[in-house]
């Protein structure tokens, strides 16, 4: 395999491939709503999700991610299907963080290390994985370390652009 080759399949593919997932986790910190997605709803006496997960923020960060995938299958046909489980799985997942917070008395904002960074991506990658086209396993590995490089940096700069209350 040449130089080329292994950049692109290590490096370039595994970030389109992923692209529509970032997008989609990140667009609800551009376009938060005001209405919580579990309606102040409680389970045991603690929220469901918590004010910060809303009703626009869902929906825009998942046609944001499904955006990014029908420009992607301009160039890559498949890509569009992979982009709506990825952007749906995303949003599992990060539902699934805030719902395992609110059992664990974490409060909305509070970080979850580990949680926080990568139960999207385990839910956008699984929710992926039917229609194939993963990238390689070194790829899989680059989006793990890029997503946690990633979540540090994206996270501080809305903070700095008080987009985010609290910088991670």
């Amino acid at each position: 395999m040449d130089f080329y080759s292994l950049v692109y399949s290590i490096v370039v593919y595994p970030i389109l491939f992923i692209l529509p997932a970032y997008v989609a986790n990140g667009s609800p910190v551009i376009f938060h709503g005001k209405k919580p997605l579990d309606f102040n709803k409680t389970l045991n006496g603690k929220r469901i999700f918590g004010d910060n997960k809303t009703i626009k923020g869902l929906v825009f960060g998942i046609l944001s991610g499904i955006i990014i995938g029908a420009v992607e299958s301009l160039f890559i046909s498949y890509m569009l299907v992979i982009s709506i489980a990825l952007a749906i799985g995303t949003h599992c997942g990060d539902l699934t963080g805030s719902f395992i917070k609110r059992r664990l008395d974490i409060k909305p904002g509070s970080s979850a290390p580990l949680m926080d960074q990568y139960l999207f991506l385990v839910f956008a990658l699984a929710f992926a994985a039917p229609f194939g086209h993963f990238p390689s396993l070194y790829g899989l590995l680059f989006i793990v370390i890029l997503t946690g490089i990633l979540h540090l940096a994206t996270n501080k700069m809305a903070y700095m652009l008080k987009l985010k209350k609290v910088p991670w």
